[in-house]
């Protein structure tokens, strides 16, 4: 899966975390590791010059300006190519002792710009990013050049944020129906095949949102316009079909990623949230042992204008494990979901649920389907979505 992984350098502790990690994946997927660090002289030349008229009036003389500049910008270029060398030297000898093949790389430049420009010139399927580098404070949780690189490429991305061993490992999958998200799940599978990796897949639904909506239209919407918008009927259509069919949905998407890995002879622990979304996963990882989480980089409701989706931004920041953006795509087979008890429609209970809005129907459908296996039932009639109409006062 992973062939050519892209691993930046600058020695801290968290570059070095990711080239742990990404030595145990080129020795499980055969893969070639290619080291870079970006140093900018040019930067420190500029420096320089800016502070020239601050400098003791011997070096103002012309002459001897121009030899100062000249002296600065040797040894800066040669020492920062030297220290580069150095780090890519420890890269080296690691790849060498674990028998992975290698490339080196350095760059003069701006460091996020040459690296999102390497990225887009090479054919790289993985990158190893250090959350933070050497100019690291407490307070910040994301050093610059990790926030910018990973929301300018498009290729899966694992950011460091610690030590934790992955090879035998727990990863954590986010599932939301993105494509995004099941190639999550793919490389997840591929972790468990060849790295030992136990897999938890996490999916999460939101019923409370609607909950503070309507508190909130309450508050300013006058008796007629209430009337007018059919406030009552609306809230009722929520918390009798909407909830229950987002749950389903949800639930639907978990079971699609546990038969994915069932299909290539991995079993994983599923579970279903209620919350938001980045939130309830923040949480749940929270006083665990969690190697990696695994997440779509953009989600189900984005557009592919967007650099990162919501959740996959918050949990970048905030969880306290690794993670890993995933902007590959997988659409399963439909013919992977479980089987299930299939649940009939009469031609005037579809005709009741096409008057439905676009936007709902699925939801409606998966609550009167979820309601009829409750009941032992296995046809969906006309009287039974007016009988559910009534228990909502519609």
């Amino acid at each position: 899966m992973y062939k050519n992984i892209l691993v930046t350098l600058d020695n801290s502790r968290y570059s070095l975390w990711g080239l742990d990690y990404a030595i145990d994946f080129a020795k499980s997927f055969k893969s070639k590791l290619v080291g870079n660090h970006v140093y900018a002289a040019r930067l420190h030349e500029k420096r320089f010059e800016q502070m020239e008229p601050g400098l003791p009036e011997k070096y103002q003389d012309p002459v001897e300006l121009q030899n100062q500049r000249d002296i600065h910008a040797e040894l800066i270029e040669d020492g920062l190519a030297l220290i580069s060398d150095s780090y890519l030297d420890v890269f080296q000898r690691r790849c060498e002792k674990n028998g992975v093949s290698y490339g080196r790389k350095t760059m003069e430049g701006k460091n996020y710009f040459e690296l999102v420009k390497d990225i887009g010139e090479s054919s790289y399927d993985l990158i190893a990013l250090g959350a933070r580098g050497l100019g690291e404070v407490d307070e910040t949780r994301l050093g610059s050049v990790c926030e910018r690189v990973s929301r300018r490429v498009n290729v899966d991305t694992i950011v460091m944020k610690n030590g934790t061993a992955l090879r035998g490992g727990h990863v954590v999958v986010g599932i939301d129906g993105s494509e995004q998200s099941y190639a999550a799940m793919r490389a997840a599978i591929a972790m468990n095949q060849n790295l030992g990796c136990r897999v938890s897949a996490l999916s999460v639904f939101d019923p409370y949102y609607h909950y503070k909506a309507f508190d909130s239209i309450a508050e300013v919407l006058s008796k007629e316009a209430g009337e007018k918008f059919r406030f009552e009927d609306q809230e009722k259509l929520h918390k009798e079909i909407i909830d229950s069919g987002l749950e389903k949905i949800y639930q639907d998407h978990l079971d699609l990623a546990k038969e994915m890995a069932k299909r290539d002879g991995v079993e994983i622990e599923t579970e279903l949230l209620a919350g938001k979304p980045h939130d309830a996963i923040e949480k749940w990882i929270d006083g665990k042992d969690i190697a990696l989480l695994i997440l779509g980089k953009i989600g189900v409701h984005s557009d592919e204008t967007l650099d990162i989706g919501s959740n996959a931004e918050n949990l970048l920041r905030h969880a306290k494990c690794n993670v890993m953006l995933v902007s590959r795509k997988e659409k399963p087979n439909p013919d992977l979901a479980a089987e299930e008890k299939e649940i009939e429609w009469t031609e005037g209970a579809i005709k009741m649920l096409e008057r439905a809005p676009g936007f709902v129907r699925n939801m409606i459908r998966g609550h009167m389907e979820a309601n009829a296996r409750a009941d032992g039932l296995d046809t969906i009639t006309e009287e039974m979505m007016v009988e559910s109409r009534k228990r909502m006062g519609m």
